[in-house]
């Protein structure tokens, strides 16, 4: 059978394809565009599309199309942003995360794909998908908050441009977010007066190996719980991203992809994150799409090979030579 030299690259994908597949996969991004990926700016779905063209098809029925992160929009300076994803500071002791209400949501430190699942599930229809991490001065300057460094970093550049909000005040500070000041106050009170004693019996943070590995091990009882009450207080706006996608081309054990008739096409293949989630959109740990990549990658070339192609591929990379 012949084997042609089509492939869907596995590396160049991070970000959806188009605000179409965004529009349609992500429902955090209703109109395609209330999304923001941490992944190169480049990465726009070149696999997707080559895949596509050839008559693949994308699998959509997954638990989540993407691996969600709450990402911060720091200001370049010329215009643009970057996209800074919140992997580790949320475990830290001595910050929370809320909503526009003033509302912690879940457990910080979770994993930045549950994390986003909680606020997914916290934002009211039609609400916009966005929250903010609110810290004390003193954690400031220990550990940084997203992209504002800590000491002995200055904090101007990040306060000019509006990434970081500083405020005398839990009220005030709120007013500046546009948070509902009297529910951010009542939060952060409730969360102190536990915090205190290294407790957080809204969310037990810190009651995991996971949660406890992201904290601070010097700082006791709990490396994840420490009260917010140091000001000048901060926060960072936090929105909506990802590391990587999910959904992506249907392909069979081979990792040769399917068409919508579910048969296999011809010579193509797909792998990585241009491959549909071998986990059916589950998120086990970072990386879940490096092992696969590897895996079905092997897997690929057997088949080509078992197929009659291994020389044919010779003879196109000779010629590109």
């Amino acid at each position: 059978m012949e084997v042609r030299a089509r492939a869907a690259s596995s590396w160049r994908r991070a970000a959806p394809a188009r605000a179409g597949t965004r529009k349609e996969l992500f429902p955090q991004a209703p109109r395609g565009h209330e999304h923001w990926s941490a992944a190169p700016p480049a990465n726009t779905g070149d696999g997707l599309r080559l895949g596509e063209s050839a008559g693949g098809s994308i699998d959509a029925n997954l638990q989540d199309a993407g691996a969600w992160s709450p990402v911060s929009r720091l200001p370049n300076g010329d215009g643009t942003f970057m996209n800074y994803p919140h992997l580790i500071d949320r475990g830290k002791p001595g910050v929370i995360a809320v909503t526009a209400r003033g509302n912690r949501f879940g457990n910080e430190a979770d994993s930045y794909h549950g994390f986003m699942r909680h606020l997914f599930a916290a934002i009211e229809p039609g609400a916009e998908v966005a929250a903010w991490l609110v810290c004390d001065h003193r954690f400031q300057r220990r550990y940084g908050l997203g992209a504002s460094k800590p000491f002995p970093v200055s904090l101007k550049r990040y306060q000019r441009s509006g990434y970081l909000v500083t405020a005398p005040t839990i009220e005030e500070l709120a007013r500046r977010c546009g948070i509902d000041p009297a529910g951010l106050k009542a939060t952060v009170d409730f969360y102190n007066r536990h915090a205190r004693e290294g407790r957080d019996p809204a969310f037990d943070r810190g009651g995991t190996p996971y949660n406890r590995v992201s904290g601070d091990p010097d700082h006791k009882p709990n490396p994840c719980v420490a009260p917010i009450e140091h000001g000048p207080f901060h926060a960072v706006k936090i929105v909506p991203g990802s590391l990587g996608t999910f959904a992506g081309l249907k392909t069979d054990a081979a990792a040769r992809v399917l068409g919508n008739d579910n048969r296999p096409i011809p010579g193509l293949y797909a792998t990585g994150n241009d491959m549909s989630s071998v986990m059916g959109g589950h998120y086990p740990s970072g990386g879940i799409t490096l092992g696969p990549a590897m895996t079905f990658g092997y897997l690929a070339a057997l088949d080509m090979v078992a197929r009659g192609g291994a020389a044919e591929m010779d003879d196109i990379g000779a010629a590109a030579d």
